[in-house]
């Protein structure tokens, strides 16, 4: 389910006039959190550590609602939830997209992921379908194999695109700390630094989360 901003009364209305207007309106910015909880707490569940810490993400996206904007024949609407686009490789290295549905159990939506990798495996190229263009998902990859301290994103400018970019890169420790990279890029009509900091902070709650004993 959506609904419709009304952009006559909305506060960022001049926002994204402006920003709509540019060639390339979307910004990034990469920080780091701390995954060791989450890394301990995949290991107790005996789930990937990739299963967490995406479901982590789209929680945190689902809990930030400038992340749910969307843009749709110039006007914007609110997503009432969010799902995953992710990019998932084949043990020949060649990646395909997918569309992974959110659930707010962590096991129902390994069920889903598990399903989508599975497809993955048994399939070639890049599984370009409705399911994969919707735009009630973000974009998310995982670079497991850099620590990487910045990252650009292929765009076709031409195509008009709102959907937030996330992505993860290779752990590295430091200390007691297990520090993860991680990528933003979002619409600047839709959502500004603030907000990106605003899902920052709620993925690292996520992370965090007690562990279940």
């Amino acid at each position: 389910m959506k609904q419709l901003v009304d952009l006559s009364t909305w506060n960022r209305r001049e926002h994204f006039t402006f920003f709509s207007a540019f060639e390339e309106p979307f910004f990034g910015l990469v920080a780091e959190v701390d995954a060791s909880r989450a890394y301990t707490r995949a290991k107790v569940l005996g789930v990937s550590f990739f299963q967490l810490y995406l479901h982590c993400a789209l929680t945190a996206v689902n809990g930030v609602e400038a992340l749910r904007y969307r843009i749709e024949d110039g006007q914007v609407y609110c997503y009432d939830q969010i799902h995953a686009s992710a990019t998932l490789t084949r043990p020949d290295t060649t990646f395909s997209f997918s569309f992974v549905p959110y659930a707010a159990s962590l096991a129902e939506f390994g069920v889903g992921l598990a399903a989508e990798m599975e497809a993955v495996r048994q399939s070639s190229g890049l599984r370009l379908s409705p399911a994969t263009a919707r735009p009630d998902v973000i974009h998310f990859s995982a670079i497991p194999w850099v620590a990487f301290t910045g990252l650009t994103h292929a765009r076709a400018f031409r195509h008009p695109d709102s959907i937030p970019k996330i992505s993860v890169g290779k752990a590295r420790r430091q200390g007691e700390a297990l520090l993860l990279p991680v990528s933003v890029n979002v619409h600047h009509g839709l959502a500004d630094g603030y907000h990106v900091g605003l899902f920052l902070a709620a993925f690292q709650r996520e992370l965090d989360a007690a562990l279940p004993f």
